[in-house]
């Protein structure tokens, strides 16, 4: 039973049954999903929050529990949600026996928008700074901890929301099971130009934000990577997600600066926000060949700094981009992270 505190707004409850590359019809689960929002720690402030699990599904441990955050650019339900070919990568995770989790932090999606995006950006500094959203998340991780009755969860994030789930482990791991990284931001060198000061939320296109997360592919493998019809389908999907935004010519997503401004501040200054040698849990970095927003050049200083998780692994998914999820390749991403959840943690001397 979800507690009053919890300020439980809608719930909608549906039995679906989904398609799944490699598994016949007849051995896939019915999935429940239940979309509902949650108070966070501010007066206010509200979280959407999504999951899905089998509806044969009664019993919840921390092995098989999951939850996903985005990153700076766009809700979690257009990227871990959105289906494909009859297939999200939520569908995916929840269909092999696990309770799967999504919030939305403020100012993305259907949580709470604050005050500062109802006036023109420039009113305002940039908003939802790191440390407001690893506090969101944490309201999300202890609903779903008390929800569930459970000690741990296991993490994932994207980009920024990497960034989120590694601070918050970092300071939590008593409370993380197994953390995966997908496309970690680390530190980067900084512009040699002035960089103008920032408003407090920008405004993308589709086809801005497309260009930018696939900016290193080759112009040949583009549309090969992302199909027109999958480009359409997730482009309705995003800007669902922000009905203020949509009404704009051309249709915008609005999403907050505060990310932003933590790059400037932090990782173009040579300051990591977080330790990676705090992290103790076994942890799983991923990501693909050609994406240009996370180069190797990042991935791998900070993976080798992972030096107290009880087991580290690094995997990178070729011919992909920072939105391999949402690409051609998307299943080997897919198969990558299951494996990391599904296996049997070593023994100390393996």
């Amino acid at each position: 039973m979800i507690k009053p505190h919890t300020a439980l707004l809608t719930m909608i409850c549906l039995l679906s049954l989904t398609g799944c590359a490699g598994i016949s019809s007849q051995s896939e689960p019915k999935l429940v999903t239940e979309s509902y929002m949650i108070q966070s720690r501010d007066s206010g402030v509200q979280l959407y929050v999504r999951n899905k699990r089998p509806q044969y599904m009664t019993a919840f441990s921390p092995e098989k529990t999951l939850l996903y955050v985005h990153g700076s650019t766009q809700a979690s339900e257009t990227t871990f949600d959105l289906q494909l070919d009859g297939l999200s990568w939520m569908d995916y995770v929840a269909q092999r026996g696990y309770d799967v989790y999504l919030v939305d932090l403020r100012g993305y999606g259907r949580s709470t928008r604050p005050p500062e995006m109802e006036q023109p950006a420039a009113n305002n500094p940039p908003i939802v700074r790191t440390d407001t959203a690893v506090k969101d998340v944490g309201t999300a991780i202890d609903h779903i901890l008390a929800r569930r009755s459970i000690a741990k969860i296991n993490l994932m994030g994207w980009s920024w929301g990497a960034t989120i789930m590694a601070t918050y482990t970092a300071q939590n791991n008593d409370k993380v099971n197994r953390l995966i990284l997908y496309a970690p931001q680390w530190l980067r060198a900084a512009p040699t130009s002035e960089q103008p000061p920032l408003g407090a939320y920008q405004a993308w296109t589709m086809e801005q934000a497309r260009s930018r997360l696939q900016d290193a592919a080759p112009e040949d493998k583009k549309m090969e990577l992302m199909t027109a019809d999958w480009f359409e389908i997730w482009s309705v999907a995003a800007r669902a997600t922000d009905p203020v935004g949509a009404k704009q010519n051309p249709p915008v997503v609005r999403t907050p600066n505060g990310t932003v401004q933590d790059a400037r501040d932090y990782w173009m200054m040579g300051k990591p926000t977080w330790d990676p040698a705090k992290v103790t849990v076994p942890t799983l970095v991923v990501r693909a060949e050609w994406d240009a927003g996370i180069p190797l050049s990042e991935t791998q200083p900070l993976f080798s700094k992972l030096t107290g998780a009880a087991y580290r692994r690094f995997v990178q998914i070729g011919e992909g981009t920072h939105f391999v999820m949402l690409e051609k390749n998307r299943m080997q991403l897919f198969r990558e992270v299951q494996l990391f959840l599904d296996e049997p943690r070593p023994t100390k001397n393996l």
